[in-house]
């Protein structure tokens, strides 16, 4: 999710991915929520609820794309890039959130099942399925640019398999009359959006606590600055992300003595260049020379 990349996220296209992808599923939870009620399915109702928390997620992931790219200034020298890695944090919650409702219904379910018409439920879920996938490549383009399009990729694509798994149970239902299948469906809902959400819930709580991005690691950082001519030690090495796109790195960087402050400057620069290409776009290194631990002033 922290993949380097040179050229910025193709703004206009994700804009139209994001408005286009609400604009789908929030349809299509109104047909699943009609559908659900008037069939009485809990898989259906189960999957709206899911499809609606969806379509929060997306409107909040568009809200932290478009603060992201607000200008710094005096009050936030960042601007507000940070809310994009919240904002993926507040979705891993909304999704869990979701998944104890679905969790709570499904088990009293099972318990008490409830005659449903099978057919109906497989024909929305469906529908569900073609929603679904056309809205998930979307975002396929631009997936492993960015923690919160990767995000809402991952959701779209596994509300799709849940929508093929709700099928199988209309359809199941329809000719075995067995109907605790629905509520098994909605715990195996609850399976999927478990399994999709821990990473996204992982990563973006790592991140919004200042650890170092997913991807990167202190020795491999280390081991490229030693690997730069004139780099004799990287030291003091914090890395933090400032935005689920963007990493940062302050250091202390030890260089070979009797460089002149031209060359020093040369040796920062390549140094720099080496650890964009580990996705650490903002670096702030103050150099020592080798034999001394007094500040070089660079």
């Amino acid at each position: 999710m922290h993949d380097h990349a040179h050229a910025p996220l193709g703004a206009s296209r994700l804009n139209r991915a994001f408005l286009a992808g609400i604009g789908l599923n929030l349809t299509f939870v109104v047909v699943e929520a009609v559908a659900g009620f008037s069939t009485g399915s809990l898989a259906l109702l189960s999957d709206a609820g899911h499809n609606l928390s969806d379509v929060a997620s997306l409107a909040l992931s568009m809200l932290a794309f478009r603060l992201a790219r607000v200008p710094p200034g005096p009050k936030y020298t960042y601007g507000y890039r940070k809310s994009t890695i919240l904002i993926s944090l507040l979705n891993a919650i909304i999704l869990l959130i979701a998944v104890g409702a679905i969790g709570y219904e499904a088990i009293g379910r099972l318990r008490h099942p409830v005659p449903l018409s099978g057919g109906p439920v497989a024909s929305v879920a469906g529908i569900g399925i073609v929603i679904n996938t056309i809205s998930a490549f979307l975002f396929f383009r631009d997936k492993e640019t960015d923690l919160n399009v990767k995000g809402a990729y991952l959701h779209l694509m596994a509300d799709a398999l849940v929508s093929l798994g709700t099928v199988g149970a209309g359809l199941l239902m329809l000719y075995t009359q067995q109907y605790w299948i629905d509520a098994a469906v909605s715990i195996v809902v609850m399976a999927v959006i478990v399994y999709g959400t821990w990473d996204l819930l992982r990563d973006s709580l790592r991140l919004s606590l200042d650890g170092v991005p997913s991807g990167i690691s202190v020795a491999q950082v280390q081991k490229a600055a030693v690997a730069v001519p004139g780099v004799k030690d990287l030291h003091h090495v914090h890395i933090w992300a400032v935005s689920t796109t963007e990493n940062a790195l302050t250091a202390h960087v030890t260089v070979q003595s009797g460089l002149t402050d031209e060359q020093v400057a040369a040796v920062k620069k390549e140094l720099k260049h080496a650890l964009h290409h580990l996705n650490i776009s903002h670096c702030t290194l103050e150099t020592e020379l080798s034999h001394t631990d007094e500040d070089a002033g660079f």
